[in-house]
């Protein structure tokens, strides 16, 4: 049983962090992998404005679940070490997505989740969800290897932010949630070898007794070749009396490739064929519109921008489904046009809040746990400020970053700052969040103040440019550039918010170890010397369009 433990934790995450790399375009990426990907590079160029067009969001929304009641569909997705965490997005026509809540506000109160003592949980906290609608409950379940734990967490009402949370041990590894027609429930698990293990009817956790068995011996072997990442990313479901299990695959030298198999009986036989082979699109499961037509809901890994959501259209032959247009994903698709694009799960921000307001809008998350003691909206209405809870070597490990995806094919943040509150040694601005970040802000020595360029290109931070500031106040902007997976952030200052200056030089993001997420813009305010100063922003402004400055 594919049950993990903390002994082979670290074995299991960098072996699948390694692997998910190579097809992103990581490091020891191989020319040829890449170049698999790069026809749907130029499909995106093209196609009628009155239809869905591919990626649905071209944004870092992995391990995708779906799941309709009615007319409406309701997706889940993975944002690991982020606070709030397991975003629920909402939508009436799979093409325009809004976020109506998270599953938890913060998964567990651990050193590695709320960045202390030099501890971290980049690349860990939950992975890859499964969404179900049972009797009228809405299920969304996940598993943590920063916990070793299995959570389920439940709600009536999806459009409210907790959910209510059962956990146990031990951890299902990208677990599939089932609700079978005669009332019993189970989970469908595993890597390579799938496995289906049945649970207690109120979920708490296994059935003394129950289902626990083998279904799959070599879930991958369908797909041919030797293999290099086996079969996980289950999605189970029953569709006309029989059992599908959607799975991922990558045999080596290939791409990753969408595996399916079925049976008439849970416990199987079962027998798999490829369902899906074109530039690594994969991983995820199967959807029906209230027309009755179908679609599969996969991602694929896009570099620096992260893995981004595709659907393709389904027809069925024989009871199997059959994806694509001779095979392979459309550039259009026969559904609405989308009318938000990926400002359904992005926000501009003015800071300022009415009576009821949720404190933050849904598109912005933690970078791992927050300090709920050094942030605020009210300290001084209308601005967000950050304070500075205690000494922190360099960004990465600062608390309170507020982070927002970036997005293509291209975006640009921008953002003021008040810096007079500033301590010595204390740095603050804006920040294109992964292991390999860049920033351009504020760095305060002594009574001075200058603008920094800084790049962790090298992994470890350094100041690429420094200007003296005698203002108080400060606009930053940073532009990414994901066309053709040119994954550059350029960097920029203004002192009037109008005229903007070019300042230290341009970065290339990698999507890399640890974080094995897509770049993030964030806002943030850290120590170094003194614990105490602060600053005050006074609007995070979203556009998707850049206009480069000499």
């Amino acid at each position: 049983m594919m049950r993990v433990s903390y002994g082979n934790e670290a074995k299991l995450l960098s072996s699948v962090l390694a692997l998910h790399l190579i097809i992103s375009g990581g490091v020891g990426a191989h020319a040829n992998d890449i170049n698999l990907l790069k026809p749907t590079v130029r499909r995106l160029a093209t196609g009628p404005t009155n239809q869905a067009q591919n990626p649905i969001l071209w944004a870092d929304v992995p391990d995708v679940a779906i799941v309709r009641v009615g007319h409406t569909y309701y997706m889940s997705s993975t944002t690991m070490h982020m606070s709030p965490g397991l975003p629920i997005m909402k939508s009436t026509d799979l093409v325009n997505w809004r976020i109506a809540s998270y599953a938890y506000e913060t998964l567990a109160d651990t050193d590695e989740l709320n960045l202390k003592d030099g501890k971290n949980d980049y690349g860990r906290g939950s992975w890859a969800s499964s969404l179900q609608y049972h009797d009228g409950t809405f299920y969304a379940t996940t598993f943590s290897l920063s916990t070793g734990k299995t959570y389920i967490f439940s709600t009536k009402n999806p459009d409210k932010t907790p959910w209510k949370a059962t956990s146990f041990a031990p951890l299902f590894g990208d677990h599939s949630l089932f609700f079978d027609d005669d009332g019993r429930v189970y989970m469908v698990y595993g890597n390579g070898k799938m496995r289906v293990t049945e649970l207690n009817s109120d979920l708490t956790g296994v059935k003394p007794g129950g289902v626990d068995q083998v279904i799959i011996p070599n879930a991958s072997e369908v797909a041919g070749g030797i293999v290099g990442l086996p079969a996980e990313g289950s999605q189970f479901r029953k569709i006309n009396g029989k059992y599908y299990l959607c799975n991922i695959t990558w045999p080596r030298r290939d791409m990753r490739t969408e595996i399916i198999h079925r049976a008439d009986k849970i416990t199987g036989p079962y027998e798999g064929r490829v369902l899906f082979h074109d530039q690594g699109i994969a991983q995820g499961g199967l959807i029906d519109t209230p027309k009755g037509e179908w679609y599969a809901y996969l991602f694929q890994d896009h570099g620096a921008v992260g893995r981004i959501p595709y659907l393709v259209p389904v027809k069925w032959t024989d009871a199997w489904p059959v994806l694509g247009v001779d095979g392979k994903a459309p550039m259009t698709l026969n559904l609405p046009a989308s009318k938000r694009g990926v400002f359904g799960i992005v926000t501009s921000d003015e800071f300022k809040r009415k009576p009821g307001d949720r404190p933050l809008p849904l598109a912005w998350q933690w970078n791992h746990n927050p300090d709920n003691a050094n942030w605020s909206l009210t300290a001084r209405p209308g601005f967000l400020r950050l304070t500075s809870g205690r000494v922190d070597s360099e960004l990465s490990q600062a608390r309170n970053t507020l982070t927002q995806r970036t997005f293509g094919p291209e975006s640009s943040a921008t953002t003021a700052i008040d810096l007079d509150h500033m301590n010595d040694g204390d740095y603050a601005g804006l920040v294109v969040f992964q292991k390999k970040y860049g920033f351009v802000g504020v760095k305060a020595t002594g009574d001075a103040h200058s603008i920094v360029m800084i790049s962790a290109r090298s992994n470890t931070p350094e100041e690429i440019a420094s200007i003296p500031l005698t203002q108080k106040t400060l606009y930053l902007k940073i532009d990414c550039d994901f066309k053709d997976r040119a994954d550059k952030a350029y960097f920029y200052y203004s002192l009037d918010g109008k005229d903007w200056t070019a300042i230290g030089e341009s970065l290339h993001m990698v999507y890399d170890i640890p974080h094995f997420m897509g770049y993030r813009f964030g806002l943030f305010n850290f120590a170094t010397k003194t614990a105490g100063g602060y600053v005050d922003f006074h609007f995070f402004h979203l556009n998707d369009k850049i206009t480069p400055i000499p």
